[in-house]
C-alpha cells in the first residue's frame, strides 16, 4: 500500500521513516505515473523516493525503536530473526504479502448485479497496480457451477486491457520493471501450471490496435495477471500455500476451508446478497483475515473495493500476513507509543496525567466555573448544586410532554410490580435535564456551547418525592490550536438525598480562551 499512509502515524510521535526499495522498484516508481515526465530519480521529499540503504539499519536500533515492515513473508522472517528484534527489544510490525481471496456467493447468478461486481472487482485487483500489492486478490473462489461463466466474463474484460509503457495513453496496465522480475513471475506461472488447468485468453483481432496488444502479450503473460489464470477442481494443499489460484467450490464451507489454507491473510471479500451466506462466510473468514469486505448491490456505490481499506480501518492480518496491524487516525499514533500503567493516589494521578481522577481534591472558589474563560479554569474546579425535589407532577408532565409514557413512569400498579423500581420512577433523561438546570449559569459567558455527553449511566432509580443534587468538576482542558476557544470536559455526578449516585456522565463544552472575547 502507500508509503505516505504507512509513514503518517509515525511522524507525530517523532519516529524516523526510512523507506527501502529494490532498484527495479525504484525504476517502477519513476515510470508508473504517466503525467510525471521527470528524468532521473525522484526528488528528495517525494513519497516515492527511497531514502538510503538498509545495510546495517537494524544494527543501529535500540529498545526505544520500532520497525514497520511491508513486504514478503520470507523477508519478514529474516527480520524477525535479527538479534535486535529477538533479544534487543526492537518492536517489529509486519504486513506481509498474503493469499487474499474473493468468494462468490452460491446465491449469485450471471444476471445478478453481484456477478458483475465480482468480475469487475477481480479484474481491478489484477490490473490496478503494476508490481507488488499486499491486498490484491490472489485466489478466486466460486461455486463449481459458476466457474465457466466467471472465467468467460473475466476473459472478456481482460481482453480489453492493454499492457505496456504507462506513458502511452492507450495502456491500461503497466509492465514489469525488470527482467529479473519477469523471471520470478514466469517461475510462478510454471507453478500454476503444475497445480491447475491453465486458462488463457490472448488479444485477438486485426489492425494497429490489435498489433499493439499482441506486442504486449509477452509481458502480459509474464505478469500472470491479465492473461493467465488457473483452475483446479480439487486443489492440493501445497498449491494453495504456494499462492495458486483456487478452484470452483461446491459448498460455502468449502470456500471458507480453502480461504483458511492461506494460513492468515490481510483481506478477503465475499460477494453475495444472501444474509445467511454473508453471516456464514464472514464468521468463517474472521479468524484468518484482518479485514473482510461484504459486497452487494446495496453497498457497491460506497465501497472502496477489495484492496483499498479505509484509513480508519485496521489494516493487517494474522499468521502468514504478519500478525501486525496498521491503524488509522489517533489509534495509528498510539500504536507506536509506549503504554505505561501508573499506580498512585487520585491526587497524584491527576497531577501526572493532567486529567481529574475520581477521588481527587475538588476546588470550590465561590465563583461559578461557567464564568471563567479557558485561561482561568483549572483542573478540579467544581460547583456543587443545591438539591431539588422531583415531584410526581414533574414526572407526569415529562411523560405527557415527551410522549415517553413507559409504564414505570405512568402506571403505579405496574411500576410497583417491577423488581427494579417498586413504584413510579423519574425518567433518566428527566433527571439529566433537571441536573443541567441545577449547574448551568444562564447568562452569556465564556461557555459557548455544549457539544455532547459521554459515558452516561443511570445508577439508582429516582422515585417520586426524591431530591437530587449535582456536582460538576473540570476534568480535562484541551485548547484548540488556531481557534479562540477550547474544549472542556466536566465530570458530572448526580446524587439523591441519601448521597447515592443516580447518574454519572461527562459533559463536553466549548469555552472561550478569554472573556470578554475580542473581535477580529
Amino acid at each position: 500500500m502507500g508509503d505516505a499512509r504507512e509513514a503518517r502515524p509515525r511522524l507525530p510521535r517523532g519516529a524516523a521513516v526510512d523507506r527501502q526499495a529494490r532498484e527495479p522498484d525504484r525504476v517502477r516508481h519513476r515510470t508508473r505515473r504517466p503525467a510525471d515526465h521527470r528524468v532521473g530519480p525522484p526528488a528528495r521529499g517525494d513519497p516515492a523516493a527511497p531514502h538510503g540503504t538498509s545495510d546495517g539499519l537494524l544494527d543501529r536500533l535500540t529498545v526505544q525503536d520500532s520497525v514497520a515492515f511491508t513486504g514478503s513473508a520470507h523477508t519478514a522472517g529474516l527480520l524477525r530473526r535479527h538479534p535486535n528484534v529477538l533479544d534487543g527489544g526492537v518492536r517489529l510490525g509486519v504486513e506481509a504479502d498474503s493469499l487474499n481471496c474473493s468468494i462468490l456467493g452460491p446465491d449469485v447468478r450471471p444476471d445478478d448485479p453481484e456477478f458483475d461486481l465480482f468480475v469487475k472487482g477481480v479484474v481491478t485487483e489484477m490490473t490496478v497496480k503494476a508490481g507488488q500489492k499486499c491486498t490484491a486478490i490472489r485466489r478466486v473462489l466460486v461455486p463449481a457451477p459458476m466457474a465457466e461463466p466467471v472465467i468467460e466474463a473475466l476473459a472478456a474484460r481482460l481482453a480489453k486491457v492493454t499492457v505496456g509503457d504507462p506513458r502511452n495513453p492507450d495502456v491500461r496496465m503497466g509492465a514489469l520493471a525488470s527482467l529479473g522480475q519477469r523471471a520470478e513471475v514466469r517461475k510462478a506461472v510454471e507453478a500454476l501450471r503444475a497445480a491447475a488447468e491453465p486458462r488463457r485468453r490472448g488479444p485477438g483481432g486485426r489492425g494497429p490496435a490489435a498489433r499493439r496488444r499482441r506486442r504486449t502479450r509477452r509481458v502480459h503473460d509474464a505478469a500472470a495477471a491479465a492473461r493467465a489464470s488457473g483452475r483446479r477442481r480439487t486443489p492440493r494443499r501445497g498449491a494453495v500455500r504456494a499462492g495458486r489460484h483456487g478452484p470452483g467450490v461446491r459448498r460455502v464451507g468449502d470456500a471458507v476451508e480453502l480461504a483458511a489454507r492461506g494460513r492468515g491473510s490481510l483481506a478477503a471479500s465475499v460477494v453475495t446478497h444472501d444474509p445467511d451466506v454473508a453471516r456464514t462466510v464472514v464468521r468463517g473468514l474472521a479468524p484468518w483475515h484482518g479485514r473482510v469486505l461484504v459486497l452487494d448491490r446495496d453497498d457497491a456505490k460506497e465501497s472502496t473495493g477489495h484492496g483499498s481499506p479505509l484509513p480508519a480501518l485496521v489494516h493487517g492480518g494474522p499468521g502468514r500476513a504478519g500478525g501486525g496491524e496498521e491503524l488509522g487516525g489517533i489509534r495509528g499514533v498510539l500504536g507506536h507509543m509506549q503504554r505505561t500503567a501508573v499506580q498512585a493516589s487520585p491526587d497524584l494521578l491527576t497531577a501526572v496525567t493532567g486529567t481529574w481522577t475520581a477521588g481527587a481534591a475538588r476546588t470550590e472558589t465561590g465563583a461559578h466555573p461557567f464564568r471563567k474563560p479557558l485561561a482561568d479554569l483549572r483542573i478540579g474546579d467544581t460547583i456543587a448544586s443545591a438539591p431539588r425535589t422531583v415531584p410526581l407532577d414533574d414526572i407526569a408532565h415529562f411523560a405527557d410532554f415527551t410522549g415517553d409514557t413507559f409504564y414505570a413512569h405512568t402506571d403505579p400498579e405496574a411500576a410497583a410490580r417491577n423488581p427494579l423500581f417498586g413504584g413510579i420512577v423519574a425518567h433518566g433523561y428527566l433527571v439529566v435535564s433537571l441536573a443541567a438546570g441545577l449547574f448551568v449559569d444562564p447568562a452569556p459567558g465564556p461557555v459557548l456551547a455544549n457539544f455532547g455527553v459521554d459515558g452516561l449511566r443511570f445508577l439508582t432509580p429516582v422515585k417520586a418525592g426524591d431530591s437530587i443534587a449535582v456536582t460538576l468538576t473540570v476534568k480535562q482542558i484541551t485548547p484548540r490550536a488556531g481557534a479562540d476557544y477550547g474544549e472542556v470536559r466536566w465530570d458530572a455526578v448526580v446524587t439523591n438525598q441519601d448521597g447515592k449516585p443516580v447518574a454519572a456522565y461527562d459533559v463536553l463544552t466549548l469555552v472561550a480562551k478569554t472573556w470578554p472575547q475580542t473581535s477580529g
